[in-house]
């Protein structure tokens, strides 16, 4: 597969046009022509690429790539050494942020339902040409704070932070995937019940305890490690790719 074919594929996929984002997506180093193996994780970190180079890799896939708006642009001590480790073995990076996270089939959102049983039923926050990053859904039953807190825990091995809301079960459930937390607002506007995402700041407990809603950070990485490997299996088979996800462990 030419790397310039897969790109493009994938920036129509995921419809990259459509989104104001803080940094770019789709190819963001560019290595050798050909790609036939596919390594893909959250986060291009230094582990990352390494496993990427003993896996042979052509090119790497992920969710938060590099580049940010605001950061220093200098390409200095770790930065210098992710970069290299990518042009000396000719492996391209491939980053898809937001696109990622709001796509209706592969994205992290829609994953996370499909990994906690949740049943979507709209969407919220958007505007304009770019979709709403918050999803709408219910809980097949209604629970309480403590039991949906176990649930996730469970289908996410990572116990997430708790912020108790009212006594009234759980039914109408907001969430978005990674640091989304400044979305609490959103979710209370949509009548929900709960509102799930991966960090917390201090003001968000106010929000939460003030306004009587359930808030649980599940983890960043926790809540966005699904939507690559969802990308990356449909791009395996679409294009006969060697695809495998590297699951490099953040707690955060």
């Amino acid at each position: 597969m030419r790397l310039s074919e897969l790109v493009a594929y994938t920036d129509r996929l995921l419809a990259v046009e459509n989104f104001s984002d803080y940094c770019p997506n789709g190819l963001q180093v560019e290595g050798r022509a050909e790609v036939k193996t596919l390594v893909g994780g959250v986060t291009a970190c230094q582990a990352l690429l390494e496993a990427a180079v003993e896996r042979g890799a052509d090119a790497v896939l992920v969710h938060h790539g590099w580049f940010w708006k605001g950061e220093n642009p200098r390409i200095v001590g770790m930065k210098q050494r992710r970069l290299a480790t990518l042009l000396c073995h000719g492996i391209s990076l491939i980053a898809y942020h937001l696109p990622l996270d709001a796509h209706p089939e592969l994205g992290n959102n829609v994953q996370l339902a499909r990994v906690l049983g949740l049943t979507i039923t709209g969407t919220a926050g958007g505007n304009g040409r770019t979709p709403g990053l918050v999803l709408l859904g219910e809980l097949v039953q209604p629970m309480s704070g403590d039991a949906f807190a176990a649930h996730v825990a469970a289908r996410l091995g990572r116990e997430p932070l708790h912020v108790s809301g009212d006594a009234a079960p759980i039914q109408r459930l907001a969430w978005c995937t990674g640091a989304a937390q400044s979305f609490i607002e959103i979710a209370l506007n949509a009548g929900a019940d709960a509102f799930l995402t991966g960090e917390a700041s201090e003001q968000t407990v106010h929000v939460a305890r003030e306004n009587g809603l359930h808030f649980f950070a599940a983890g960043h990485h926790a809540t966005e490690r699904h939507g690559v490997p969802a990308l990356g299996a449909h791009l395996a088979e679409r294009f006969a790719l060697n695809f495998a996800f590297v699951d490099i462990d953040n707690p955060v």
